[in-house]
């Protein structure tokens, strides 16, 4: 498809290829088969910048399979409110954390050259993509945490919270960076020259593209899109080099000719915005060449790649309680028991596991979507031969007490979302996950695994818990949670944010005068590997 549209582009007048860009935001989340990496939020759980840098290398090479050069990542918000619907894109609520992460764009495009001038993209050729930093700036930080809402903070606070991480990328050689739908003090990021233009093409010198996001300029009225003229005049104007337009492609030509002729575009920003686009094609050699390459067909989920993800998936697990009374730890499990329970709505929904993004934009529930390992799946493939595995996803009282269970595993956490579907003022467990927390751990020795994109209430259910994991959003590789329950590998995981003791607390970041959380940015039990038993 995207050879059918090069080819296209190539028989035009001037012979300019185009730049197909894709949301590869986890691993190459659109495709099936693809390796799914655990989102932003666990890897920020990881602190590890290195193995970011693998995940970004091992992504490119997935999404140059499908002969595709360009990714729409790394999303470098600072997620200020859990409540935002898009928090388990971000890494981290600290910006030190999300500066680190910028590691996935050497990962994804290649080492900057040491001579190299800063601030200027960098692709090091067809096994690497062009990246795109996002969503510039303060998606992270709005009022409540409603998605593209606005972010109420002076100059400094945008500076010094969300600003960071875009610095370590212009100078890592990001190719582009795409505008976030929010406003800042009630202007529209889409509209706002003095941070598109003053600030970040001219104080920071960065020599990608802007790029819209997916119908942004006409949200930048509300009505969305009642005045498209004065929307693409002010958004261009404004310095976005290039727009994102999903449907009416013919009303911007038309609008956007009309703004030229009458001399409202001048062609000085015209030719900011070519030199701009031309330059990352040019460094990115799709002159060159233009087309993919089905050489590379066969890094779609490659195992290698599955073994990052498993590693990352083994690292970024972050242990919140082991065991009721101290010294008398759950984990690691044993692998050898008469009989295990294996409960909960997300022990066996790959769809889950993976979260928003993933084959389609909010999700999809299921085992069907992709090719992966669920939790079920991992642990029958872990424990002893000998070990009886039962699941039942939320087992009545009768069913636990009738049978002599070793200990459960308990998966419960949220459903699949994406944007504005997940924002949530109440962040709870989904039903009925409450529900088989309580009836599986009054009788039954239990490890909760969450599988969720935040941190959600779970602290009138922690007493009764023996064990406590915030598994995030893991991604295809299952085994990777296994791993680290049953003791073949510690747990290493750190908070990559705040969790909370009750939602009224929000909005409660580390360093917050009224800072009194359940569990503190930065916290995790360690374990160490569990010794053979032979």
């Amino acid at each position: 498809m995207v050879n059918e549209m090069q080819r296209a582009a190539l028989s035009t007048r001037l012979g300019i290829p185009i730049i197909y860009g894709i949301d590869a935001i986890h691993g190459h989340n659109t495709v099936y088969n693809a390796t799914i990496f655990p989102h932003n939020i666990g890897l920020g759980a990881t602190r590890d910048p290195a193995l970011v840098k693998r995940i970004g290398a091992a992504t490119a090479l997935e999404v140059r399979a499908t002969g595709i050069p360009y990714t729409f990542a790394p999303c470098i918000a600072i997620c200020r409110d859990p409540r935002w619907g898009r928090c388990y894109e971000s890494y981290s609520e600290d910006p030190k954390v999300v500066e680190q992460m910028t590691e996935i764009i050497p990962g994804l495009q290649g080492e900057i050259p040491e001579n190299s001038l800063k601030g200027v993209p960098f692709v090091a050729g067809k096994r690497k993509v062009a990246a795109c930093a996002k969503h510039y700036v303060g998606d992270g930080g709005t009022h409540l945490g409603i998605n593209e809402n606005n972010t109420i903070s002076n100059f400094h606070g945008l500076l010094s919270v969300h600003m960071p991480p875009y610095y370590h990328a212009i100078i890592k050689g990001v190719s582009s960076v795409m505008v976030s739908y929010s406003s800042w003090n009630g202007v529209k990021m889409h509209a706002n020259h003095y941070l598109l233009t003053d600030f970040l093409k001219n104080k920071l010198r960065f020599r990608g593209f802007i790029i819209s996001d997916y119908e942004g300029i006409d949200r930048i009225t509300t009505p969305v899109g009642v005045n498209y003229t004065f929307s693409l005049q002010t958004g261009i104007l404004a310095g976005i080099d290039m727009i994102m337009i999903p449907y009416d492609y013919s009303r911007y030509t038309e609008s956007f000719n009309e703004l030229v002729q009458k001399n409202v575009i001048p062609m000085s920003r015209i030719d900011d915005a070519v030199r701009r686009i031309l330059r990352v094609k040019f460094t990115m050699g799709l002159f060159e060449s233009p087309f993919g390459d089905h050489s590379l067909a066969n890094e779609i989920g490659k195992q290698e790649h599955r073994d990052i993800a498993r590693e990352a998936v083994r690292k970024s697990l972050v242990l919140l309680k082991n065991g009721k009374s101290y010294g008398e730890p759950l984990l690691p499990l044993p692998k050898k028991a008469k009989k295990i329970l294996v409960a909960g709505s997300n022990a066996d929904n790959l769809g889950y596991q993976c979260g928003g993004w993933t084959i389609e934009w909010q999700g999809v529930s299921g085992n069907n979507l992709t090719i992966g390992t669920t939790l079920l799946e991992a642990i029958k493939a872990t424990v002893d031969a000998g070990t009886e595995v039962v699941y039942s996803e939320n087992p009545n009282e009768y069913f636990i007490q009738s049978n002599e269970f070793a200990y459960a595993i308990v998966a419960v956490g949220e459903h699949s979302y994406a944007e504005t579907f997940g924002d949530s003022m109440n962040l709870t467990i989904a039903d009925p996950g409450p529900a088989t927390i309580e009836n599986v751990c009054k009788h039954v020795k239990c490890a909760v695994v969450l599988i969720s994109g935040r941190p959600v209430v779970i602290e009138p259910y922690v007493e009764k818990i023996d064990a406590l994991v915030a598994a995030w959003l893991p991604g295809t590789e299952g085994r990777g949670i296994t791993d680290v329950l049953f003791g073949d590998y510690g747990f290493t995981g750190k908070l990559p944010r705040t969790w909370f003791k009750s939602v009224d607390q929000l909005p409660m970041n580390v360093g917050d005068p009224h800072y009194d959380p359940l569990y503190p940015f930065g916290f995790g039990l360690t374990t160490e590997p569990a010794k053979p038993s032979y």
